[in-house]
């Protein structure tokens, strides 16, 4: 994608063994004039345990979960993705799975959310959640940049800048939570965070999911997640509200002044 001022890497997550799934995002693009990279995913099914970039404790006090190859694949698909764009002479990546639909009026999107970069260094495109959002910034009559004061998941699109790119390799290896978990605390991250709201990009597809198949196997049972994982998920929440709401009213009083 090309932007007056900023060069735009688009990156494409898909395993080999979707192609079907690589056909339906090619259209999505081809639709929108947004030239792409490929990346291939990660097989998590080919990774042996003990990884180097998997936390057991962690994942397991933190996150509530046993050795999960197939989350490993995605998360680290995604890294691969912030990894290139870092090595290219890139601005800004816009990062897609491969079972997202993208809204007609994307590219116009990114392009009015870069006249208010100084405001992001990650743009949420796509969310699993239906939390409030807060506008803070006009796109239009329709779109605003905006913050939302709860957790979101999803991470079928977004963009980040080379900051958020860097910090991101820098601290989210090895694999402690979900990848759509980790990269939503930005605030541990040293950047911010906006996103476009409405989402334009959505994760509802016919596409069955690749990652969470195994997903009652992996999940612990039983009392044990009430000592660690819900006091750790209350720490991320109130730290979270805390830090978004004070973000929010800074925007808000910029604004309006």
């Amino acid at each position: 994608m090309k932007n007056s001022d900023f060069k735009i890497a688009t990156y494409v997550i898909n395993m080999d063994s979707a192609p079907d799934r690589m056909a339906y995002m090619k259209a999505e693009l081809d639709r929108l004039g947004i030239p792409y990279v490929r990346q291939v995913g990660v097989i998590g099914a080919e990774l042996e345990r003990p990884h180097p970039d998997f936390s057991d404790w962690s994942y397991k006090y933190l996150h509530g979960r046993l050795w999960a190859p197939r989350e490993l694949g995605c998360y680290l698909s995604h890294v691969e993705c912030l990894k290139k764009f870092i090595e290219s002479d890139a601005d800004f990546a816009l990062i897609l799975e491969d079972d997202v639909t993208l809204n007609d009026g994307l590219a116009s999107l990114i392009d009015s959310a870069l006249k208010h970069r100084h405001a992001w260094n990650l743009l949420r495109l796509s969310t699993v959640n239906s939390g409030k959002w807060w506008p803070v910034i006009k796109l239009g009559d329709e779109f605003n940049l905006a913050v939302c004061l709860t957790r979101e998941k999803g991470a079928g699109g977004y963009m980040v800048d080379r900051h958020a790119a860097a910090q991101m390799v820098r601290h989210l290896l090895p694999m402690r939570l979900a990848w759509d978990i980790a990269f939503d605390l930005e605030w541990f991250l040293g950047f911010k965070t906006l996103g476009i709201y409405p989402m334009p990009v959505s994760q509802k597809s016919d596409f069955e999911t690749q990652i969470q198949q195994d997903l009652a196997q992996i999940k612990i049972k039983g009392m044990g997640k009430y000592l660690t994982v819900f006091p750790f998920r209350l720490f991320l929440e109130l730290t979270r509200l805390i830090y978004r709401s004070f973000r929010l009213l800074k925007l808000k009083w910029a604004s309006w002044h």
